[in-house]
């Protein structure tokens, strides 16, 4: 044995060590086999060939070393067989804050190619927990802490700071909707949904807090955030710090009970969704009395339950999805990001490999907040900026504030020529906004000044007035209905009840404007929509698609011509047809009496 002496802070960190190796750690520490099928599964080794040391098993050995000279009988009897080892310096330590800090963040996806199922992440994170127990981590990583401990949130975002920006947004939401009535509502007890966000939200980006409460209001929801605990992050889940993931996370929710909300709601972070939702109860001790989800869902419970339309053709633009490590191999969350992807956008691009086998952002883990190792980081980020490049996407969509600054990074550094959103933003921009009815107002004439022999006054134009309009759909309820609809608003209309007779009575007829089922006998939709744009007769005629079936726009969306001018999810409301119809035939509001 050696009698070298060890330092205090080492002293303490194998003290530690001991107290936080649990049945999961344990089984990590001892199930590698050394395959080395995690090798070329790790963005940093693809771009480092060549240096072991960024092989996930080597970095791991480096703590594992540690429980088998300490914790394990092997390790005691024959240290040189098992490669055990122990730590005695603050120099040792140091060295290991490079490697569990610097060289991986925790993105798992490693650990979802090891076929003995070792987590690494999660062994990582703990080794970062016992490092940062005696004051050993990168500098950003001791200031974001800080800040979440004794400010509430990790951008040290000030209260009034906070609130200030929620009222501005208020503000700029009424002054763009035109409506005195739009509301951000702050600690309003008994809603249905507390709505809790990123603080770089607040701080950089304070358009995502106005779009999610502009689909609030469209949707009609009960809705509030908190004053105190709003900050949904919580960077215990990087440092390793199971005391800060507690207090941070007990925040979020004693808020959540303070106001009697029935929902917590949770912005778009990938981290901040795993912590509070996943993590958090289980590092605060505490049996959460609602129901938490990610927004990403909500929007699309608004969109399924039509408490919410959108019109996909209004995001006039290529994207692509990056999955979040924590949201997707970590949490599952993959295919309802894609399906409301789908419901508002036009144009999506799937990159490979996707979901569960995504790359990293390169942000993850708290590297943003480690300028040190920026270098490194940058460079390890080839492998995702390859990824976006084969898209072609004009946008790549993430459900996560963290990569939206890993990915605007390697954008800028690869100089790719592509932007980065959220998926709020697209919602936002996406839905269809009816306006509200006038009333009208009719002035009673004096009973004792009837105007017998007056010319009888004239009616005011319905405002389709003149318009002929030509609708396509092989149900008869449906032609019914929308036939019904634009004939009350002055149109003529003209029905078929498949894609063949509707092209003959186009040609016949020549219409204003055509409405489109996409799910039809013979030829559907999507080829009778290619024949209009392929007849010189026919193709400057607009085109309005009406569906029951979004899945079906690859039909339309990925043929290389000219878009629908206008798109309809079934079942169609009066207001929303009307306001689409008036919308691609230029009939403004001012038109109608």
């Amino acid at each position: 044995m050696s009698t070298q002496v060890r330092s205090y802070k080492a002293n303490k960190v194998l003290e530690r060590l001991t107290k936080k190796v649990n049945r999961q750690i344990a089984g990590t520490m001892l199930a590698c086999v050394h395959c080395g099928q995690c090798t070329d599964s790790c963005h940093y080794v693809q771009t480092n060939p060549g240096d072991h040391t960024f092989v996930p098993a080597w970095k791991a050995d480096r703590v594992r070393k540690l429980f088998k000279r300490h914790m394990d009988w092997t390790g005691r009897v024959i240290p040189w067989w098992v490669k055990a080892g122990s730590v005695y310096t603050d120099e040792e330590l140091e060295e290991l804050k490079d490697i569990v800090f610097g060289k991986c963040t925790n993105c798992r996806r490693c650990t979802l190619n090891c076929p003995m199922g070792v987590d690494f992440a999660t062994m990582n994170r703990m080794a970062r927990g016992l490092l940062v127990s005696v004051g050993i981590m990168p500098e950003g990583v001791a200031v974001v802490s800080k800040d979440q401990w004794e400010i509430g949130n990790q951008m040290g975002v000030l209260k009034e700071d906070y609130l200030d920006t929620l009222e501005w947004m208020e503000e700029e939401l009424r002054s763009d909707l035109d409506d005195p009535t739009v509301e951000i509502p702050v600690d309003k007890e008994d809603c249905e949904v507390v709505y809790t966000i990123n603080p770089r939200e607040a701080k950089y980006d304070p358009r995502t807090i106005s779009d999610a409460a502009k689909i609030f209001h469209v949707a009609g929801e009960n809705w509030t955030m908190p004053s105190e605990g709003w900050d949904m992050t919580n960077f215990g889940l990087f440092s390793g710090d199971d005391d800060l993931g507690g207090a941070v996370a007990r925040r979020v929710y004693e808020a959540v009970v303070r106001l009697r909300g029935k929902k917590l709601v949770i912005s778009e972070c990938g981290h901040g969704y795993r912590s509070t939702r996943c993590e958090g109860p289980n590092w605060g001790g505490v049996d959460l009395p609602f129901e938490a989800e990610s927004s990403v869902l909500t929007m699309l419970r608004y969109i399924k339950e039509g408490r919410i339309k959108v019109d996909p053709s209004k995001n006039d633009f290529s994207v692509t999805f990056h999955d979040s490590c924590n949201n997707a191999r970590s949490c599952g969350l993959f295919e309802e990001p894609r399906e409301l992807l789908n419901l508002v956008t036009s144009d999506f691009r799937e990159m490979y490999p996707n979901r569960a086998e995504n790359y990293c952002c390169t942000g993850g883990g708290g590297a943003m907040s480690m300028s040190e190792y920026a270098p490194m980081r940058l460079k390890s980020a080839k492998v995702k900026a390859d990824q976006l490049a084969a898209t072609g996407a004009e946008y790549v969509v993430t459900s996560c504030h963290n990569c939206v600054d890993g990915l605007n990074d390697l954008i800028k550094h690869y100089k790719l020529p592509m932007k980065v959103t959220q998926l709020v933003n697209l919602v936002a921009d996406a839905l269809v906004i009816e306006p509200a009815k006038a009333s009208v107002v009719v002035e009673k004439k004096p009973e004792a000044a009837p105007a017998v022999d007056e010319t009888p006054t004239v009616a005011a134009a319905l405002p389709l007035e003149g318009r002929k309009i030509l609708v396509i759909d092989d149900e008869p309820d449906i032609r019914t209905f929308l036939s019904t609809v634009l004939e009350d608003n002055g149109a003529s209309v003209l029905t078929a009840g498949n894609g063949d007779e509707g092209m003959e009575k186009a040609r016949a007829e020549r219409p204003d404007l055509i409405t489109l089922d996409l799910n039809m006998p013979g030829r559907d939709g999507g080829q009778i929509y290619s024949a209009i744009r392929a007849d010189e007769d026919l193709k400057d005629i607009p085109v309005v698609i009406i569906t029951g079936k979004p899945e079906l726009r690859k039909l339309i969306y990925d043929k290389d011509v000219r878009r629908p001018e206008g798109y309809l999810d079934k079942p169609v409301k009066e207001d929303t047809l009307l306001t689409n119809v008036r919308k691609v035939l230029e009939v403004g509001a001012d038109d109608v009496n």
